[in-house]
């Protein structure tokens, strides 16, 4: 047992089953058409409404969809109803294969979340699925100011893990993200389904320290 190795995970494309890559446009185009604006006009509406960050930034959200709604003419209940039908879309489904998986770690490593997100992720997700039951530390970009691939981000990671670079497998579904963590001297690996994960964690944690 060598509790010096960390397993860090990614959330949307890995803990999450969501294609992270489709869901903004099918999620625009769907709330641009039940707007009523034509696409230009939408767009047009959302650049001139001076939205704040909120991938870097806590606290956000409330300011965020406010302007949003009356940038797009909409009362609070559809408004509301938007924002949680991007919810829906942002969570997807629970990966409930590797998440049992990563709860079963503990014993042997310490499991830990680096996610790129928006400000309401941890409420959302921790109410839907539980993360904070399996996995410490959680890190959010929305709350770090931190987005990967940025070399801070993962910076970041291992000072609060208190790992060593050779010490972590980052798992990522996007290879730029994967590079991003080699690039400061983690292990990596690109999430393309459940059991080649697995087993590139079986053979991590195997390895000789």
């Amino acid at each position: 047992m060598d509790l010096r190795r960390w397993v860090l995970f990614d959330i949307g494309g890995v803990l999450e089953v969501v294609d992270d890559d489709t869901v903004r446009p099918q999620f625009q185009r769907r709330w641009q058409e039940r707007s009523g604006f034509s696409v230009e006009e939408y767009r047009a509406r959302l650049r001139a409404a001076d939205l704040p960050v909120i991938d870097r930034r806590a606290d956000t959200r409330t300011e965020y969809w406010s302007k949003v709604g009356r940038a797009l003419e909409m009362d609070s209940d559809l408004a509301e109803a938007m924002q949680a039908d991007m919810w829906d879309e942002y969570c997807g489904r629970l990966n409930t294969e590797l998440f049992d998986y990563a709860d079963s770690l503990r014993s042997r490593a310490g499991v830990a979340i680096l996610s790129n997100s928006v400000d309401g992720a941890r409420c959302e997700e921790e109410r839907r699925f539980g993360f904070s039951a399996v996995f410490d530390p959680i890190l959010y970009s929305h709350e770090t100011g931190l987005l990967k691939p940025e070399p801070e981000a993962y910076e970041n990671a291992l000072e609060r893990m208190g790992a060593e670079p050779q010490d972590v497998l980052f798992i990522d579904d996007h290879d730029i993200c994967a590079e991003g963590a080699r690039a400061v001297g983690m292990n990596a690996t690109v999430h393309r389904g459940n059991a080649s994960t697995i087993e590139t964690i079986e053979q991590f944690l195997q390895q000789e320290g």
